[in-house]
This record gives structure tokens, C-alpha cells and sequence, in this order.
């Protein structure tokens, strides 16, 4: 009995110090926790996340951090924790094949949220849809239709093909093309479109307009223009120089080419 009570004593004193240690651990991967909470709340916030999906993020993150704090303090103990890690592994893995849609378009989702490839207002063209985003949440984004229709897109369909954003940037390029009969004078037709450009507001002087003969094309030439405004007026200055260039063409007598088709009937 008296050679027990040594190892006694130590066994004591040895799981003492491992317990100790895994309330250390347990209390620093709290304050440790808490602070990575805080902190991705923060970054979130600035980034004018919709508070429900930063509360998801960061309950999500707090969960996954617990478990690895939870499972460094029973190893310390003395407890194994394979089995553990291998239970936690095999649940994830089949979590994982169920909802391997879903978790691609929450991974899709923090993607947009964090990269910001769009925001919402912007005019997107993505996953063969053409409209305005409305709102962005953590599985899909909702787009608003030009002709007003409501249409909902997974983020991983988004995020797994082209994006092209028309208003990230302050201005755009409009691009005309204008067609005219064979006979008509080069330099008149150019005149007259540069009048146009010039007499529109919308339209930047720098960069400098550009308007040349682009094509001799079947049965007309084809003048290309080229001109800047700002993103906003772009479907204004599209629409108003198109008409105007019509207008004064037919004032100068400019005739537009359309097809024709010549039947010739021979009699047998």
C-alpha cells in the first residue's frame, strides 16, 4: 500500500498539470475565439455585409474554432482523440457529399462577398443573365431583369464563369456602326456624323472621337465610330446619335443601303 501512495502522488500530480494545461488552453482558445469573432464582424461590417449572413460567418467560424480548441484540450488530458477527428471526419465527409451544392454556393458566396466582383445596383451580365444585382446573400444573388423580372442565381454558377461588370468603371465606349449607299462622298459622311458626336453633351473630347471607313462591305460602306460618355449616359448617347445620324443623313440626301433581291424570268 505505502508504494502506491507515490505513484499515486505522481499520477496526481502529472494529470494535475495536464488539466491544468487543458483549462489553459480552454480559457486562451476562448479569449482567442472571441477575438477572431470580433474581428471578422468588423471586416464584415465595413464591407456592409446584410447582418444575416455576417451572424451565419461568424457562428460558423466560432463552431469550427471550438471544435479544435475542444479537441487540443481532451488530448492534453490523456484523451485520445482519433477516433474523435475520425467521427468528425466520415460526418463531414458525408455532410460534405449531401451538400456539395449548397456548399459550393456558400463557398461562391463569400467569394463575391469578400473579392466584391459586383455590388448591389451594378448593371452584371453573369451565368447568361443581363441585369442589375439586387440583393446578395450567402447561397445566390438575386438579379433584377432590365424588363423587370426577378431572377435568383446560385453563386457558384456566377463564380464559375465569366463576369462582366458595365459599371465598375466611371465611363464607356460606345461603338456605331453606320452604314451608306456607294455613291456617297467619304468626307461628307464623316462630316456629318462628327457634327453629331460634337453637338453631344454626353459625349467626352477626351478621348477624342474616332470616325473612320471601316468595311466595303457586299452593297454599302461602313463607317465605324467610336466615342466615350459616362456609364450612366451610355444608352442616351446610343440611342440619340443613332437617331441624329439618320436625321441628317436624310436631310443630305445620304441614302442607307437595305438588301434587294433582282429576279430575272427568262421565257423558254
Amino acid at each position: 500500500m505505502e508504494e502506491l501512495v507515490p505513484q499515486i502522488m505522481e499520477w496526481g500530480s502529472t494529470f494535475g498539470i495536464r488539466l491544468i494545461s487543458a483549462i489553459v488552453i480552454l480559457i486562451v482558445g476562448s479569449i482567442v475565439i472571441k477575438f477572431i469573432r470580433k474581428l471578422i464582424i468588423k471586416i464584415m461590417g465595413k464591407r456592409l455585409i446584410e447582418k444575416a449572413i455576417i451572424t451565419f460567418t461568424a457562428s460558423l467560424i466560432n463552431i469550427i474554432l471550438w471544435v479544435f480548441v475542444i479537441l487540443a484540450a481532451l488530448s492534453q488530458i490523456g484523451i485520445e482523440t482519433t477516433s474523435f477527428i475520425a467521427v468528425i471526419g466520415a460526418a463531414g465527409l458525408a455532410v460534405g457529399f449531401a451538400l456539395q451544392g449548397t456548399l459550393a454556393n456558400f463557398a461562391a458566396g463569400l467569394l463575391i462577398i469578400f473579392f466584391k466582383p459586383f455590388r448591389v445596383g451594378d448593371a452584371v451580365e453573369a451565368a447568361g443573365v443581363l441585369g442589375a444585382v439586387h440583393s446578395i446573400s450567402m447561397f445566390s444573388t438575386v438579379f433584377k431583369s432590365f424588363d423587370n423580372k426577378t431572377i435568383i442565381i446560385p453563386n457558384s454558377q456566377i463564380m464559375s464563369g465569366v463576369i462582366t461588370n458595365y459599371t465598375t468603371e466611371g465611363k464607356r465606349r460606345v461603338d456605331f456602326k453606320f452604314g451608306v449607299s456607294y455613291d456617297s462622298d467619304i468626307k461628307k459622311v464623316k462630316g456629318i456624323i462628327k457634327g453629331v458626336i460634337d453637338r453631344h453633351q454626353m459625349i467626352h473630347k477626351d478621348p477624342e472621337p474616332f470616325i473612320r471607313l471601316g468595311e466595303l462591305a457586299d452593297s454599302s460602306l461602313n463607317f465605324t465610330v467610336r466615342a466615350w460618355a459616362n456609364t450612366e449616359d451610355y444608352w442616351t448617347v446610343f440611342f440619340d446619335v443613332t437617331e441624329q445620324v439618320k436625321e441628317e443623313f436624310d436631310k443630305n440626301n445620304i441614302s442607307i443601303p437595305f438588301p434587294q433581291m433582282d429576279v430575272h424570268v427568262k421565257n423558254q
